[in-house]
């Protein structure tokens, strides 16, 4: 018998579509689908397409694009549980509205324009980008589940989707090797895995000659290990967070698909796959938040495929991972999330391990160190949302989806971040163009870093942390800050050969501190050092950052011409300043601040976060920014605050700390 060409029941199995367990999960997708059968699809216009070139708006086009994906996929799921005549036309209408638009490359990355100057898709000449990848991997999937649906209720169907799979991804992934995801002229990054876990995903469905399948599959098989050859030894991912989804879980579901070919990973991919999927839940402070950097969201806004996660786990035996992954089995989403596409939807339903899994709590580690990236995170109480988490960012700042943002400090309260990185805006024409370090929430005075001498972080892979260092305060040290005994946890070597992960929880009841030096990160004339050093004392739950910096003699005897005095304040461009990016409703006080944010949807907490400092060092004002953003909004609501304590003198040298720690009573429920 001739095996499956993709790892999941098609519509012929009535025992796996009729049962019970599947039944249940899509009730409310097959309420959705029914309702929504016989009005009109999502319309891609070619008014919506060129509004990129024209206005740089990409939203309104991709949405249209979004909604007839989710359409159809709750169609093709829909005509599995029952594939009556009605569920299948519907299937059908939205297999040939994709077959049929002019392209299937999102308008942001089509080379249309810049290659012939057009404000239309060019169909001689398809590009294959991450929304080429996302149809043909719908058609292949719809292909293989639906098949003999498709043959007796709409002969025909079949053919199309394999001439335009051909034309649009199979043929211009060979063709072309050119393609710059892969690597060429440029670094690796989550569109490769992306795009050829798709294109696997099509060419198993989809390719009917044998040579060319397994060629393409051997194809395939070497990006995807040049993409786990790219991460560095400890599975840190500079984009963060969210882009570890759209990355290295796409990587993860790409192997397994090469696992169902008979291509497995080698030892050294298996190790940096043991190293990268401890990185999700190390980045968790508790609830649906989690340490954010770059173009990352610090919320969820989707369920996200844990049974992925699950499965490698226990394959590599992280119990760690496994039971964070578990930790979303008793939520909505656990065994279906009816926003995720067809492929990641039918291969939560059909993992039977996973809908046998029961719900497990997260770990919440303590302490956790990834020296490649130079991220660092701590919490009071491990295993716990209670207390404080604290993470501190070193790197560069040219990474992948970079902002500007080394030495950067995150702060939660009880699971909520309340000193907050403001994450991924709305992408537009000018989010990767040469205007992205105009955008407030990229720049570095947007960030929770100071402004030294009026002069910001620059971009750049050169303008780097040095001296990054994670310490542990010995027993009987004194304040974490200034800790007498330390044991390393961690430090920054190159991604080529960076330490594993580090995970120290035998250390968390004592003090945590992180050191780095932002000197580099300055375009700052005779700036040598900034060190920034962030201590969590868990006993006392108080985190606390302090700046020391020194200057050249030549620069500060400058810097002493421009300082302020009473009669003869500096320039306000010139100012050295420190600023904080608070969430929810913020009050400010002489020489402090109280932050409290009550998400929506959350209990309100009795305990907001109070933020002091020396108030004769700096002036401090607040700057409320509303958003106008819809997933900035969606994240943080209608405005984050900006905290901006101006230093009253420029010294040669000095130190400025600010130190962080609930107030009140009743922290929230663990997370």
């Amino acid at each position: 018998m001739t095996a499956a060409p993709l790892p999941a029941p098609d519509v012929t199995d009535r025992s796996f579509w009729a049962s019970g367990p599947v039944t249940g999960a899509l009730a409310p997708t097959l309420a959705a689908a029914d309702a929504e059968r016989g009005t009109p699809w999502p319309q891609t216009l070619a008014s919506q397409y060129a509004r990129f070139f024209r206005d740089g708006d990409r939203t309104v086009h991709e949405g249209h694009v979004a909604a007839r994906h989710a359409r159809l996929t709750r169609a093709t799921l829909a005509a599995l549980l029952d594939p009556r005549p009605d569920r299948v036309d519907e299937v059908v209408d939205g297999v040939l509205l994709l077959c049929e638009q002019s392209t299937w490359c999102w308008a942001a990355h089509d080379d249309t324009f810049d290659r012939f100057g057009r404000v239309t898709p060019t169909v001689t000449e398809p590009y294959l980008d991450l929304g080429a990848g996302e149809v043909a991997a719908q058609l292949a999937w719809i292909d293989h589940l639906l098949g003999p649906a498709l043959d007796d209720r709409a002969p025909g169907v079949r053919w199309r989707i394999r001439l335009e799979a051909q034309a649009r991804v199979l043929r211009p992934f060979t063709e072309r090797r050119d393609w710059w995801w892969l690597g060429v002229d440029h670094p690796i990054m989550n569109w490769s895995p992306w795009i050829q876990g798709n294109v696997l995903a099509a060419n198993l469905a989809l390719e009917e000659d044998p040579d060319r399948r397994r060629a393409v599959s051997a194809l395939v098989a070497e990006g995807i290990a040049a993409y786990w050859a790219s991460l560095p030894a400890d599975g840190g991912v500079d984009e963060g967070y969210h882009y570890w989804w759209q990355g290295a879980a796409r990587a993860l579901e790409a192997q397994d698909l090469l696992g169902y070919a008979g291509i497995e990973p080698s030892p050294e991919a298996l190790d940096r796959i043991r190293a990268t999927v401890a990185f999700p839940h190390s980045m968790h402070l508790g609830g649906d938040w989690y340490v954010n950097v770059a173009d990352g969201a610090a919320r969820s806004l989707a369920t996200w495929p844990w049974n992925v996660v699950h499965a490698w786990a226990r394959r590599v035996g992280d119990d760690a991972a496994a039971r964070h992954a578990a930790s979303y089995r008793g939520l909505p989403g656990g065994l279906l999330d009816d926003r995720a596409s067809l492929p990641r939807a039918v291969r939560m339903l059909s993992d039977a391990a996973w809908a046998d899994t029961p719900a497990a709590a997260s770990p919440l580690v303590g302490r956790a160190v990834f020296p490649s990236t130079g991220i660092a995170v701590a919490r009071t109480t491990p295993g716990s949302a209670r207390g404080l988490a604290v993470s501190v960012k070193g790197g560069h700042n040219g990474e992948n989806h970079n902002h500007v943002d080394v030495g950067s400090v995150i702060v939660a309260l009880d699971g909520v971040p309340l000193v907050v990185d403001a994450g991924k805006p709305t992408y537009r024409a000018g989010t990767f163009g040469p205007d992205r370090y105009d955008l407030w929430v990229v720049r570095g005075d947007w960030h929770n870093v100071p402004r030294v001498r009026g002069v910001e972080q620059a971009p750049g892979e050169q303008f780097a942390a040095r001296d990054f260092e994670v310490s542990a305060a010995v027993a009987g040290a004194g304040d974490a800050g200034k800790a007498g005994g330390e044991r390393r946890l961690g430090r920054p070597l190159k991604s080529d050969n960076a330490t594993r992960p580090t995970f120290d929880e035998a250390s968390a009841a004592q003090g945590w501190r992180a050191r780095l030096d932002l000197a580099g990160a300055y375009p700052v004339e005779g700036l040598e050092h900034w060190w920034r050093e962030v201590a969590l004392d868990p006993g006392a739950e108080v985190v606390s950052v302090e700046d020391s910096w020194s200057f050249s003699a030549a620069s500060a005897m400058a810097a002493a011409d421009r300082s302020a005095t009473a009669d003869n304040p500096a320039p306000a461009d010139s100012s050295t300043a420190w600023h904080w990016l608070l969430a929810g409703d913020v009050t400010l006080a002489p020489g402090g601040a109280t932050v409290r944010f009550t998400p929506d949807g959350a209990p309100a907490s009795a305990r907001a976060l109070a933020l002091t400092w020396d108030a004769e060092a700096a002036d401090a004002e607040l700057e409320v920014r509303e958003l106008d953003d819809p997933e900035l909004a969606a994240v943080w609501g209608e405005h984050l605050t900006r905290l901006r304590l101006t230093a009253r003198t420029e010294a040669p040298s000095g130190t400025f700390r600010v130190t962080m720690g609930p107030t009140g009573s009743g922290p929230q429920e663990d997370a």
